[in-house]
């Protein structure tokens, strides 16, 4: 192997480390997709998992000028086909190979850069603000598991969006009580942290169960090589959902709800088995 290769191979492999390290339940999901989607996968997450920990970790820095850095970094990566840092070198090398589009990029830059400042937001911001952090990260991975097919990217462009807000408003309500107390956000429109209850709750599952289904409906269109992987990230939050549907809204606030590793494995298996019968 010649030096280039290594250094990208080895990028490749920095940030299956990072996925690794942050996230086992999206590990054990990208392990369920064809072999050929792993490192690929690993690349956008650890492009993501960076931005997210300059706006959301590093409070004894100047984290608009972290995340400036990062900004022109990115850039620069995808323009010149190369970087110094693993994780921008690894990305780029899979925005170039399947076509990932800078439009993705930018909103999901322009979602963390939002996340620099502690707001309240209104339904605009809100919208925005799940479209670049969670809408477009399904979209990369789509244009991945598409592997150039235009036309079934573009079928699948809606539901990818839907099922990506769905977990991204998840995220939300399992997360309200960290996001106020450490970060000081409400992101839900229209919603202050005092006055959650249990309709404002419930209001809040009724559009989370139409992002579901509308992004299941995707699921099971496809790419087999797929559709497994995916198809475990919703059950898993499926499973998260229902648990956090059967709490109050003082409960929520009281604490992180949570799905067990042995909840996890057997939604594996469940899930293994569906696929194997084609019930997927």
């Amino acid at each position: 192997m010649d030096h280039v290769a290594l250094f990208d191979q080895t990028s490749l492999a920095c940030s299956k480390l990072i996925t690794k390290r942050y996230s086992t339940s999206f590990t054990l999901g990208i392990r369920t997709l064809d072999p050929r989607f792993h490192l690929p996968v690993y690349a956008v997450y650890g492009f993501v998992r960076w931005a997210d920990e300059i706006v959301d970790t590093f409070h004894d820095h100047d984290k608009a000028a972290l995340f400036a850095d990062f900004r022109r970094q990115t850039y620069e990566a995808l323009d010149t086909r190369f970087s110094l840092s693993p994780v921008l070198h690894a990305f780029q090398l899979m925005v170039h190979r399947y076509g990932i589009d800078r439009e993705f990029i930018e909103a999901f830059l322009r979602s963390m850069e939002m996340d620099l400042e502690d707001r309240n937001y209104n339904q605009s911001l809100y919208n925005d603000y799940i479209y670049g952090s969670a809408e477009v990260v399904g979209l990369m991975c789509l244009r991945i598991f598409c592997e150039g097919d235009t036309a079934l990217f573009d079928r699948l462009r809606e539901p990818a969006r839907r099922l990506g807000a769905a977990f991204q408003k998840i995220n939300f309500l399992r997360d309200i009580r960290s996001d106020y107390e450490e970060r000081g956000r409400v992101y839900f429109p229209g919603v202050s942290y005092e006055h959650f209850n249990d309709a404002v709750k419930r209001d809040i599952e009724a559009d989370i169960r139409s992002d579901f289904e509308a992004g299941y409906a995707g699921i099971v269109q496809l790419p087999r090589s797929a559709r497994l992987g995916v198809y475990l990230a919703y059950v898993y939050y499926l499973k998260l959902f229902h648990k956090i549907r059967q709490l109050p809204a003082t409960q929520i606030l009281g604490g992180r709800v949570r799905v067990p590793d042995n909840t996890k494995l057997l939604l594996l298996v469940g899930s293994y088995f569906r696929y194997r019968l084609r019930a997927i």
